[in-house]
């Protein structure tokens, strides 16, 4: 075997691509394992984990491109390299005429030649807010992808951009559907005239997929970060976009989705809706015997749609019943949440801050798990790690696992 590192100083790429490009290379003949990620902390411990020689990439710095392969032979080392370069050139340049305008390069260089009205804002929170706050000023909405971003940061994007009619989706919006168009996590459904908002990227996602099962069409659908109902920030980019999908004469029924909401801004949110003239559905999951199911059947009656039909599984045999814990994985927190509810009423109250019932209901991709590392939605090692401890644990007598797919 034979084995190369090279690191790049300053050439930045996205993470989602970097990881297509890594499964990419891995698959090619005669690469046994190769790594193509940008110098962060925690892919310079994956790279010696995985055999690497660190050395090469000292000093290097978070900008800066790490390519790592472990090859059978040399020659299919060079095919690997190769491979790197062809996916990682820039595109061909587009030009009309002789000349062709450069790439842009900024956010503000992007506003001046595309004829959008969106930023999507994917870099490492400690640096979204500045690249947000620039498209604000250009007057862009915004749809934050990036998590880890500090929640003062997140009250002075939307304090800024409530005033001039800007929609500030996230930080931490993992899932948006605008006039059909899918953008981050989204699922692919058929339009219709339901339009849905809330705090709960997988909650949003789930919804559409029972709606489009029903042959029910979804118009908009805007996530607004998931601390969005909380306290601190007040449901700002729900309730404006609530007031926004009001206003829009192709929405027929509005649904507002969220994981428990702070019981001050869960209020606010009621009055807001109590004043809309469209019909809206309230599912704010975890309360009462509200589920994705229930606030989809509610949808469904607004527009005189047939009664949705449950998911039915092939029979099978039951497994007796055995002690031990109750382990939930889960990629979003909704889905926790609505789980957790459903469960408790079977095995009594499960509180999330502490083990002591031995049951456990874990959000992997809330900002603890997701710092340095991708979203459980896109690597999937984290969740494997935890399921394959839970189920090696004597105690544990089952395992709840979400399984959310989407344009990734």
């Amino acid at each position: 075997m034979t084995s190369r590192v090279e690191l790049r100083r300053g050439q930045y790429h996205d993470s989602v691509a970097l990881m297509r490009v890594s499964r990419d290379i891995s698959d090619l003949p005669g690469i046994q394992t190769a790594l193509v990620a940008m110098a962060t902390e925690l892919n310079l411990a994956v790279m010696a984990d995985m055999g690497f020689d660190h050395t090469a990439a000292a000093g290097a710095a978070p900008d800066d491109l790490i390519i790592a392969v472990h090859a059978a032979d040399e020659d299919a080392l060079a095919a690997a390299w190769e491979a790197v370069a062809s996916a990682l050139a820039p595109p061909p340049t587009r030009s009309t005429g002789a000349f062709a305008p450069p790439e842009p390069h900024t956010i503000e260089a992007a506003a001046d030649v595309a004829r959008a009205n969106i930023a999507v804002i994917s870099v490492p929170g400690q640096h979204a807010f500045v690249e947000a706050m620039a498209a604000l000023h250009d007057g862009l909405h915004v749809m934050v992808f990036s998590d880890n971003v500090p929640v003062d940061q997140e009250v002075a994007l939307k304090a800024f951009a409530a005033p001039r009619d800007l929609l500030v989706m996230g930080p931490d919006c993992g899932t948006s559907i605008i006039g059909g168009a899918g953008l981050g996590f989204a699922n692919v459904v058929r339009p219709g005239p339901v339009s849905i908002t809330g705090a709960s990227g997988t909650g949003i996602q789930q919804l559409c997929c029972l709606l489009d099962d029903a042959d029910i069409g979804i118009r908009h659908a805007l996530g607004t970060g998931s601390r969005d109902l909380s306290s601190a920030v007040g449901g700002s980019s729900t309730l404006q976009a609530l007031h926004a999908l009001d206003a829009d004469p192709a929405t027929a029924v509005i649904v507002v989705v969220s994981k428990p909401p702070a019981p001050e801004v869960a209020d606010r949110v009621r009055a807001a809706v109590a004043s809309c003239s469209t019909p809206t559905v309230v599912a704010f999951l975890g309360e009462g015997s509200v589920t994705l199911q229930s606030a989809a059947e509610e949808t469904a009656s607004f527009l005189g749609a047939p009664a949705l039909t449950p998911a039915s599984w092939p029979a099978r045999p039951r497994p007796a019943a055995r002690p031990g814990a109750l382990v939930g994985l889960f990629s979003g927190g909704t889905l926790r949440d609505e789980a957790r509810s459903i469960a408790t009423s079977t095995l009594g109250e499960i509180d999330l801050a502490s083990e002591a019932s031995g049951h456990r209901f874990i959000d992997l991709g809330d900002d603890e798990y997701t710092r340095g590392r991708p979203h459980p939605m896109i690597d999937q090692r984290l969740k494997s790690e935890h399921l394959a401890e839970a189920a090696t644990d004597p105690a544990t007598a089952a395992i709840l696992l979400d399984v959310v797919l989407g344009h990734v």
